[in-house]
This record gives C-alpha cells, sequence and structure tokens, in this order.
C-alpha cells in the first residue's frame, strides 16, 4: 500500500518484465528482447533501489558499453530521474570521473571498455553492481568473465550497524514503513550486500552467439538456472557449496504503456523482415544487418550426412588459432552427378550444380561461443587432423586421399614449438597446405563470393555452397556475422568469424581454380 506522503519518481509497471528485472533474486541477470520495454531505464534503477539504505561508500557501481559515446543516452536518462529524488546526488561529468555520486558516499560509474587489457585498470576494485549495457556488442565473454572478479565487497554487516528511526530495512531488500505510533530509533544490521551483473541488449551484434549459448539456450525465459560450486569460504573457514544463479528475462515494447505508437509504427513500417523479427519481436534465431542473414535459409543450406560420392573431389581448408580458435573444415566438390538416398528442401533427388562445394566435415579448436581456443600446438593439430581424416575413411564417409587446401597465410609466418614455421611443422607430420588467397580487396571478394554461393544454392544457378549436419561452428555462426561498422564490404573482425575465414579461404580457392582452368582453356 502507497503512502501519501511518499513522492514516487519511479516505478516499474505492475506486471509487466521492468518489475521481474527490478526484484528478480539472481546473480545474473540478462534484461533482453525487443526495442521498448524500458531496459536501460530499469538498469537505472536496479543500482539505484539501494541507495541510501545504509551500505554508503560499499555500494558501488558500474555500466559498461563499448564505446565512450555510446554511455550517453543512459547518462541522459540517469540526469533526468537522479536528481528528483532529492537526496542531493551529483553527476560529474568530467571524461575522468564520468559518475553520479551522493552525500552518503554511493557511487555509479559509467565506463566504456573494449580490448582484454582494459580490465587492467580496475583490477583489485570493488563493485557490487556491474551493468553492461547492450552485453552483445562484447564479441566474446572474457571482459565479462573478467570483471566477474570485481563483483565482490569488503561489507561486513555487524562491522557497521545501523541507526534507523521510523524506516526499517527487512531482507526482502525492501524499506518498510513503521507506523507512526510505533516510531523509534533502531539498531539494527543490514544484510549482505547482493552482489549483482546486470545486463541489457537486444538479439544482435557480434556477441550474439555467446551471449544467446550463455543465457538464451540454457532456460526458457524467466527460469533461474542453479549452478553449484565447491568453494573454500574465508570467513567460515569451511569448504562450502555456493549456488551461483542467472536468468534471461524477456521484455517487450507491448508491455510499454508510455512508448509512443508513431515510434512502433515507424519501425514496423520501415525495417526489413529480418531486422523487424530482432527488433520488434526479440528474435534471437536471426540477427539483421548481419553480412549473410539475408542470404542464409538452413533448410536449403544445411543438408544431413551421406557418404561422398567416390567421383567427388575431397580437400580441407584451415584458419590457424592458439588463443583464439582454429578451424578445419572438410569439403567435397560435386560434380553434378546425384546422390542416392539425399532429397533437397523441395524433396527431389539432390544432385548440387557441378561446382558446388558441400562440407562434410569440420574441427573447431576451442569451445564455440567463447571465442576462446584451445591452445593446440601446430604438431597436434596435424596429428588431430591424420586421426578425422582416418576415421572419415573407416567410415566411409569418403574414399581415397585427402587433397590440400588452402590455408591462413600467417602459418608460414608465426613459429611455434621450435625454429619452423607451422606450416613446415604441420608438414613434418604429413599434413600439407596451398596459401590462401590475400591479395588486394580478397576480404571483400571472399564475402561476395560467399553470398553469391549461398544465393545460388537457393535458385540453382551456379555452383552454390552446403554445410553437413555436424559443421556447428560454421552452421552457427555464419548466420549471426555482422558486417564492419566502417568497412560495410567486410564482417567484423573482432566477432568468432574463424570458421567464416576457413569457408572464406575455400570459396576464394574455388575461384582461383576457375579462373586458372579458363586460362588454360583459352
Amino acid at each position: 500500500m502507497q503512502r501519501d506522503d511518499v513522492k514516487v519518481v519511479w516505478q516499474p509497471l505492475p506486471g509487466t518484465s521492468q518489475e521481474l528485472a527490478l526484484s528478480c533474486p539472481a546473480d545474473e541477470i540478462l534484461y533482453h528482447g525487443t526495442r521498448g520495454p524500458g531496459k536501460t531505464l530499469t538498469q537505472l534503477m536496479r543500482f539505484r533501489r539501494y541507495v541510501g539504505i545504509g551500505y554508503g561508500e560499499f555500494w558501488r557501481g558500474v555500466i559498461f558499453d563499448v564505446e565512450f559515446d555510446n554511455l550517453s543516452d543512459m547518462v541522459a536518462q540517469s540526469r533526468r530521474f537522479f536528481p528528483l529524488f532529492e537526496d542531493g546526488c551529483k553527476f560529474l561529468s568530467s571524461a575522468s570521473a564520468y559518475k553520479w555520486v551522493w552525500p552518503t558516499g554511493e557511487e555509479l560509474l559509467f565506463r566504456h571498455v573494449k580490448r582484454i587489457t582494459d580490465y587492467d585498470g580496475f583490477h583489485g576494485h570493488e563493485y557490487p553492481f556491474i551493468g553492461w549495457n547492450e552485453l552483445t556488442k562484447q564479441p566474446s565473454p572474457a571482459l565479462y568473465d573478467k570483471f566477474l572478479s570485481c563483483n565482490r565487497s569488503s561489507f561486513v554487516p555487524e562491522d557497521y550497524p545501523v541507526t534507523i528511526d521510523g524506516d526499517v530495512y527487512e531482507k526482502t531488500g525492501i524499506v518498510v514503513y513503521v507506523e507512526p505510533k510505533h516510531k523509534k530509533a533502531v539498531k539494527t544490521l543490514l544484510p549482505e550486500i547482493p552482489l549483482q551483473v546486470f545486463s541489457t541488449t537486444n538479439p544482435n551484434g557480434p556477441g550474439h552467439n555467446w551471449v544467446k549459448a550463455r543465457f538464451i539456450d540454457v532456460a526458457a525465459p524467466g527460469q533461474i538456472v542453479r549452478r553449484d560450486v565447491d568453494v573454500f569460504n574465508p570467513r567460515t573457514q569451511q569448504d562450502e557449496v555456493i549456488t551461483l544463479t542467472q536468468v534471461a528475462i524477456f521484455g517487450s515494447y507491448r508491455e510499454n504503456i508510455f512508448l509512443p505508437p508513431k515510434y512502433i509504427a515507424n519501425l514496423d513500417s520501415k525495417l526489413d523482415p529480418n531486422l523487424r523479427r530482432a527488433w520488434l519481436m526479440g528474435d534471437w534465431d536471426v540477427v539483421s544487418g548481419g553480412a549473410l542473414d539475408d542470404v542464409w535459409d538452413s533448410d536449403e543450406h544445411v543438408l544431413p550426412r551421406f557418404r561422398v560420392p567416390a567421383s567427388w573431389r575431397i580437400d580441407r581448408s584451415f584458419d590457424w588459432g592458439s588463443t583464439h580458435p582454429f578451424s578445419v573444415g572438410w569439403w567435397a566438390v560435386a560434380t553434378g552427378e546425384e546422390v542416392p538416398g539425399v532429397v533437397d528442401a523441395d524433396g527431389n533427388p539432390f544432385a548440387p550444380v557441378a561446382g558446388s562445394l558441400i562440407q562434410l566435415f569440420e574441427w573447431y579448436g576451442g569451445e564455440l561461443g567463447t571465442n576462446q581456443g584451445s591452445k593446440l600446438g601446430s604438431k597436434a593439430v596435424a596429428v588431430g587432423i591424420k586421426e578425422r581424416e582416418a576415421a572419415l575413411r573407416a567410415g566411409r564417409w569418403i574414399n581415397g586421399p585427402v587433397a590440400a587446401g588452402p590455408a591462413d597465410n600467417q602459418i608460414w609466418a608465426t613459429t611455434d614449438e621450435s625454429m619452423q614455421d607451422i606450416a613446415a611443422s604441420m608438414q613434418s607430420e604429413g599434413v600439407t597446405w596451398e596459401r590462401s588467397d590475400k591479395s588486394q580487396g580478397s576480404r571483400k571478394n571472399g564475402l561476395q563470393l560467399l553470398r553469391d554461393r549461398l544465393t545460388a544454392t537457393i535458385t540453382r544457378e551456379g555452383p552454390g555452397i552446403y554445410f553437413m549436419r555436424g559443421c556447428t561452428a560454421s552452421i552457427q555462426t555464419l548466420p549471426t556475422l555482422q558486417r564492419d561498422p566502417i568497412k560495410t564490404d567486410d564482417v567484423d573482425t573482432t566477432q568468432e568469424d574463424h570458421a567464416y575465414d576457413m569457408v572464406r579461404y575455400r570459396v576464394l580457392h574455388a575461384a582461383k581454380d576457375w579462373t586458372e582452368e579458363l586460362q588454360v582453356q583459352f
């Protein structure tokens, strides 16, 4: 029941995702969905609700984005609402400060972080509240995970008992009013500071894959995911099981009764279909404005596994990585013949146009969605390639030898394990490569040639490209690749693009082979 003498500055819309996001007890919260449910303001108020209740300087928060300018709208919203609380808060607008401070000691900082080395300036800091604005702007979980080390507090309730006159803070986290006839000064203990990481995002951006894998795919919307961790508790000096929790909360513009209808009308009428699904439906199965999403159709491009006809040539392509994943793809080149027992998306016998590329197998050297490599040495990778090719032959998925295909040219320049370059090291184990096309304009050409092949798969006009089920990295990462915001004819290289580079090398190599064949004919 609301008190008549209380001035309401802001409150979540009752029964909406705002209310859930503000009160949810999970340690890590992803507030995602469509444009317009009020995610940013809810994030600000999630921090503000713990100001002025006794934690003082121990209640510190930081909200991150990848660029300084991207924080301006969030700061503008905070400047519109925070002063209305009339609690003496001040915003320090200098670039070095850029934070809210309260007379009672609390602070909320706004910072931009982009590279893993950006963490170094925060090492050892304490932030019980960490916020991420548009989390999918982070191409990998590296910074997110590293900053979890800052999500801590040295506050001990017994050391800081508070005297409250009239209002008593209960463990629910709500300030409960004590009726005037019972009003008296009381000394009480605050609960432990709730450590929380609160992120907002729409389903797009270079980090789409890892965010989707970590928060969206693991549970239904609103379902709390629990993970038990065995740790030594320094406070009790005992081994304990600590339960960590996370949740993804879906918000829609349909909940926001204050949203102007013309805003939605403009989006609904002017967006392309893919962008509409992302921004007005919050659909994680599409990334709008991407490099390939408009020409990708899983029904057309993804095939069941089948044994490759003996007449088809088999080779492989390779993108090197150690701290980042490497990617090996095995390819079959179609001759135009029909594949027994396989049908296309229309139910007709599968007979790809001669020259079509079919990725039949992959080896991805890292955990998909993390952008973290397995750190295998070049010799170990070469041995693994030979073992996989032997298994493919033993299973009769392929017949005969696997030809050397294009590889990332850095393997001829980078040393590993010895003074040999990586290419020579792998050759010593019997695995050889050809150089990939790294000529001027090859990145732009490679993207366009891949788009052309994806389109040809659908139209059946010219050689296409297909991916057998099991080529998970290619199937999951290609449709969600984002274009570089500056070089729009290329992909954003900050995202998990290793399978794409492997595919691009092979597509460019096919174009090179075709050009050389024409030169021989004429």
